[in-house]
């Protein structure tokens, strides 16, 4: 799956002229945690935080008064704020290279990016919704991990077996498994019952882990 297909489209965005007050309140109206800044051209400059404003913000035991610590942000603008050497991407990036460059670079979030103008948006909270859907969170079923031995042939073993017998296989994750000869195995199954799914999997992996009704 590439980017583009789960990119936030049109998100909202600031200038670097405009106040960090006006850029909190926005991101407040606006329930988003961050602001692309566009120039006039509409392209992309930088990128403000709500990280970055706190941490701009005077501090609460200051001697400042509320009006005063409101004047100064009023006053300090996105420009000064923004972080300017910006990590993007395009929208034909994988989503599982943007999940390695956020992890690797502990980005929240990666602007897409098109001949230097902006064209969307993906957050962590994106790829959040992505993993619940590929473990089929939002599915009732069968839940089963297990490990499995790491040669050719042996998921599509499993997967035939469930699939002579009328299951429905709603997702099947593969993972690092104890050393390099074997891999964990995480299935979501519906039109079984948890007893029968044993059953039919147990003579074809090396270990049942985990099984449950989810």
């Amino acid at each position: 799956m590439i980017i583009e297909r789960r990119m936030t489209r049109n998100p909202v965005t600031a200038t670097p002229e405009m106040s960090v007050a006006e850029a909190s309140a926005l991101m407040k109206r606006e329930k988003v945690h961050r602001l692309p800044v566009l120039d006039k051209d509409k392209k992309l400059v930088g990128i403000i935080s709500e990280k970055d404003i706190l941490y701009a913000s005077p501090s609460p035991v200051s001697s400042l008064s509320i009006h005063e610590m409101a004047y100064l942000l009023s006053q300090l603008t996105v420009k000064k704020l923004m972080t300017r050497d910006v990590v993007t991407i395009k929208k034909d990036t994988t989503v599982e290279e943007a999940a390695r460059l956020m992890v690797d670079q502990d980005l929240s979030s990666l602007p897409v990016v098109e001949e230097g103008k902006l064209i969307g948006i993906v957050s962590k909270s994106d790829l959040f919704k992505i993993l619940l859907e590929l473990f089929g969170a939002r599915h009732y079923g069968i839940r089963m991990s297990f490990l499995v031995e790491d040669k050719p042939g042996a998921i599509a073993r499993i997967s035939g077996v469930l699939a002579d017998n009328g299951v429905d296989i709603i997702a099947f994750g593969t993972f690092m498994g104890t050393d390099s000869t074997n891999a964990v195995c995480t299935i979501k199954l519906q039109g079984i019952a948890k007893a029968a799914a044993v059953d039919l999997v147990k003579p074809h992996v090396i270990e049942i882990l985990d099984v449950r009704e989810v």
